[in-house]
């Protein structure tokens, strides 16, 4: 069961109030569980009806705690039984108006043989410069501030990785504990090095004529950042003395 906060953080007075929340908190509370969800799938799953937000007069997004919890409702059933988008609307739809509603048996169990296929197309997410800033909550100046240290970089195109929503949103939370973006220069710096570690790794994968062992590389290169971020979130700990959920 998806926890869901009381409201999005740095989302407004009367939002918090609310308990709706923006799409950078909700994309956030959903990586607990589902670390590769992005803000785009999000937006997806809107367009083909499986979620209603509520819209603010500029036009962004706000969720409530049902609209999450629906969320992980049906990443769940993506991931685990692979029903289609309509199956799932249907199912969740009926659901919704108290019909007894077994879960379709459509696809199949997943199994830890399971081998993801290949994504066809870009993997890589986009966000606007707005969209960044409502997701985050933060103004211009602090987004040029975090960019002139590293902390957050736009594309070729001037959008944004996905990722940099949770860059942005995490920042903003340690600066509430007085650690500022200058402080955080040797944070990045690790994370560069770990990257290029992992990259070292892969890089004879990735340079294969093979479609199928460039995609075992990026299996490879997922499966090996998680290791180093669970590995840097360890040695932290340890280094501190703490014990953290």
């Amino acid at each position: 069961m998806l926890q869901t906060p009381s409201g999005g953080a740095g989302s407004g007075t009367a939002a918090r109030d609310s308990g709706l929340m923006s799409i950078g908190t909700v994309l956030n509370v959903l990586r607990d569980e589902f670390p590769e969800v992005t803000i785009s799938k999000i937006r997806f799953l809107e367009s083909e009806g499986l979620i209603e937000p509520q819209r603010t007069p500029s036009g962004y997004r706000k969720f409530s705690p049902e609209d999450v919890e629906r969320l992980g409702h049906v990443l769940r059933m993506q991931r685990d039984h692979y029903l289609p988008l309509k199956v799932i609307r249907e199912h969740l739809d009926a659901v919704q108006r108290g019909e007894a509603a077994p879960l379709p048996l459509v696809g199949r169990q997943r199994t830890a043989d399971d081998v993801p296929a290949p994504v066809e197309g870009p993997t890589v997410a986009r966000v606007g410069k707005a969209e960044l800033l409502a997701a985050a909550d933060v103004d211009e100046a602090e987004l040029k501030e975090w960019e002139s240290y590293g902390l957050i970089a736009p594309l070729e195109d001037g959008a944004y990785d996905a990722e940099a929503v949770t860059v942005a949103s995490l920042v903003s939370e340690l600066g509430r504990f007085g650690i500022e973006p200058r402080h955080l220069r040797v944070m990045k710096a690790a994370a560069d090095r770990e990257a290029g570690l992992v990259d070292q790794v892969v890089a004879p994968l990735k340079r294969h004529r093979n479609p199928q062992t460039r995609a075992h590389a990026e299996a490879r290169t997922k499966e090996l950042a998680a290791l180093t971020v669970r590995l840097h979130a360890a040695l932290v700990k340890t280094a501190l003395g703490v014990r953290l959920p």
